[in-house]
């Protein structure tokens, strides 16, 4: 909550309350989108649900055109809003971690809590999963520190990589979003599975 602008009386017991609200309706959200069944999940990358795209690929477009107009009503102070650090290799071994374990698990680490938070088994031995793979990666980092850090190229911000304005970089992703709704509409019915429903 820190960049935006504090009004009076603003605490940081109100900051704290904020987050957890936040966090409550992002797992309601994640659970009434139907992202505690690993069914669904997985079937983002077989092509026959494609809930998982629409619902990041709105979140992050509202996200993104919420902040362009918060700082242009200066309602947000984006200099002080934390942009990820980009280590190269390490985001393009992660990612390929990251993936093979949410279509191979049927989850990602926040999905994986909205489903275990409601009973389900397969989800809490994902989470134990993922808990002994940060184990292992604590104890071998020295060895991966090498890696980990390198290729560093900052934290960019792509609209300025490409040197265009922030608001065109907005409309190209919400064109980019459109379209691949399209295709994966066509993707569902072309893939389409009739025991989607049933759950493990």
């Amino acid at each position: 909550m820190a960049p935006i602008i504090p009004l009076n009386g603003y605490t940081e017991e109100l900051n704290l309350l904020a987050a957890f609200l936040i966090g409550i309706g992002f797992g309601f959200v994640l659970e009434q989108a139907g992202f505690s069944s690993s069914r669904k999940l997985a079937g983002m990358f077989y092509g026959y649900d494609i809930t998982v795209l629409k619902v990041f690929f709105t979140a992050a477009i509202t996200a993104m055109v919420g902040l362009i107009f918060l700082n242009y009503l200066g309602l947000i102070d984006m200099s002080i809003v934390y942009i990820n650090q980009y280590y190269i290799k390490s985001a393009i071994v992660g990612g390929v971690i990251m993936g093979a374990g949410f279509i191979i698990g049927g989850f990602c680490p926040g999905t994986s809590v909205c489903a275990a938070a409601i009973g389900k088994i397969d989800a809490m031995i994902f989470i134990g999963g993922s808990l002994i793979g940060i184990f292992i990666f604590g104890l071998t980092y020295d060895w991966l520190e090498p890696l980990y850090n390198d290729a560093f190229v900052g934290a960019p911000k792509l609209s300025e990589e490409l040197g265009i304005k922030d608001g065109l970089l907005a409309f190209a992703v919400i064109f980019m979003a459109v379209m691949m709704f399209w295709l994966g509409e066509k993707a569902e019915k072309m893939f389409k599975r009739d025991d989607i429903s049933k759950e493990i």
